[in-house]
């Protein structure tokens, strides 16, 4: 956090009174009273002394009681100067001030990495809305949720730390759906399941992610149905649980049935048409919008190539 001065230079101080008789901690108190600002967010204002209790510097675990007076210093989010607005094209599905769907192409990251510091969706972002730095500080601005660079379709970003944080408890608890349509190889003997399989880091390759049956997994659930059967291929829809990297394509390729195109999960290469990635597209994102509730279901129509692996599986 930038060493800026208690209640100097730009930024908003806010006075609050505790008002409850029995006593709270100050990190918890003012969770509530700013639920545009995340629980680690407040704590770093805190450890910054940006927060203080009575005229004193508080800490998070300082107990408050009835009648406190609580000042609060908020300096303005930190620049980010590595991340460069750059024009590109961006098919907008949905935006108001405080959210954005995208239908991302194939071949677009989300956001800069080591070695990938520009030419990213994040980069395009900030030109088409220049406030979004500072928004969830770090490199991915307004991020809500990642799509990998090869997958198609719904990606909801916010404009505001507020729609940031709650977007993001609907994505943690499952009140936005993501349905995700794939082209798979094989076709599955039922018409519809749910794989529940932990994923974690291959324990041979660690770019890679697998199933684990060790403690390393983290807990992860897909549901599938089956909406085509296209000869040696099928189209499936599946709806998630739970969003962990790659977690479609490694449960796929859990089922034995991996994803055409992929070129991780997948060893088959020769395909009926030539690929740059895996055929997976983010179809459908259903949310409540994080100011006024009302609930946005966004579609993104399929892209040319996935439309013509399709065509081309039919005509067989």
């Amino acid at each position: 956090m930038v060493d800026v001065s208690f209640g100097e230079g730009e930024g908003e101080l806010l006075t609050l009174t505790y008002p409850k008789p029995l006593p709270m901690r100050l990190d918890r108190w003012l969770v509530a009273q700013r639920p545009e600002q995340s629980r680690a967010r407040i704590q770093k204002f805190i450890e910054a002394g940006y927060v203080r209790v009575n005229g004193v510097t508080g800490r998070a675990k300082t107990p408050l009681r009835q009648g406190d007076s609580v000042a609060l210093w908020m300096p303005p989010p930190e620049p980010l100067p590595y991340l460069v607005p750059q024009a590109m094209p961006l098919d907008v599905l949905y935006e108001d001030a405080h959210l954005i769907v995208l239908n991302k192409p194939a071949g677009l990251t989300v956001h800069p990495a080591p070695g990938n510091r520009d030419g990213t969706l994040v980069n395009g972002l900030l030109h088409h809305c220049p406030d979004l730095p500072g928004i969830g500080g770090e490199l991915r601005p307004g991020i809500v949720h990642r799509l990998d660079k090869d997958t198609t379709g719904c990606i909801v970003v916010a404009k505001s730390q507020e729609a940031l944080v709650k977007l993001q408890v609907q994505i943690q608890k499952r009140i936005a759906s993501r349905q995700y349509l794939a082209v798979v190889h094989g076709v599955p003997t039922a018409d519809s399941g749910t794989v529940v399989a932990p994923i974690g880091r291959h324990p041979a390759d660690r770019k890679k992610y697998a199933v684990v049956h060790d403690d390393s997994g983290r807990h992860a659930c897909t549901h599938w149905r089956l909406v085509e059967r296209l000869g040696d291929y099928s189209l499936l829809r599946f709806k998630l649980d739970t969003g962990r990297t790659h977690q479609i394509r490694v449960h796929c390729a859990h089922l034995g049935h991996p994803i055409v195109g992929d070129p991780v999960y997948s060893r088959c290469r020769k395909l009926p048409l030539d690929m740059p990635g895996q055929a997976l597209h983010a179809v459908q994102l259903g949310l409540n919008h994080p100011i006024h509730g009302e609930r946005i279901v966004c579609e993104a129509p399929m892209p040319e190539l996935f439309e013509r692996l399709l065509e081309v599986l039919r005509r067989r």
